[in-house]
């Protein structure tokens, strides 16, 4: 279990940051860089929360938990180790989330814009901020190893925000589509 005593520390003053595993990075550096972008998306769901209710607060609730738990893996560099790993079956289940909500909208017929209803509007943000942090992390698997799951899990929550801001979007039947040249 965490314990925060005291957010202040000022051990962060000079540009630095610790990680899980105690070591100091620059505040700048790509895996900090990584990190900071998956707490962005995993508030991004939380304004997102705010305008849903049901099975997709549910969904949501659980995604912003495996976040936390994706960035516990990222912030210990390297393989092995104690620490929490992002599994496999984060993302399986975010697969199997996707075809029940895809089992009720119908075909795509073009592509769509962000917007339709709010909740759907913040769905399409959070999934830009998820797309953000996949960047971050395949930029920081070019330097140094990372949990392949952490880019997966990314990919398919992306998807999984798109499929939910069709969802919300009355199933799909309030979409803003794309009009060419209009």
């Amino acid at each position: 279990m965490v314990r925060i005593d005291r957010v202040t520390t000022r051990g962060g003053d000079g540009g630095e940051t610790s990680l899980g595993d105690g070591s100091r990075l620059g505040k700048d550096a790509p895996r900090v860089e990584a990190i900071g972008a998956v707490d962005e998306a995993n508030a991004a769901i939380g304004l997102l929360r705010l305008h849903c209710s049901g099975e997709p607060d549910a969904m949501l609730a659980r995604i912003q938990n495996d976040l936390f738990d994706l960035g516990a893996d990222l912030c210990v560099p390297g393989e092995g180790g104690d620490r929490l790993r992002l599994p496999d079956s984060k993302p399986a289940r975010l697969e199997a989330e996707m075809t029940s909500m895809n089992d009720v909208l119908g075909p795509l017929t073009s592509f769509i814009l962000p917007g339709g209803s709010t909740a759907a509007a913040h769905a399409h943000l959070a999934r830009t901020i998820v797309r953000r942090a996949e960047r971050r992390l395949v930029a920081l698997a070019h330097l140094e190893a990372v949990n392949p799951n952490l880019i997966l899990y990314l990919n398919r929550l992306s998807d999984h925000l798109f499929v939910l801001g069709r969802m919300l979007n009355n199933n799909g039947a309030d979409d803003v589509l794309w009009v060419p040249g209009g």
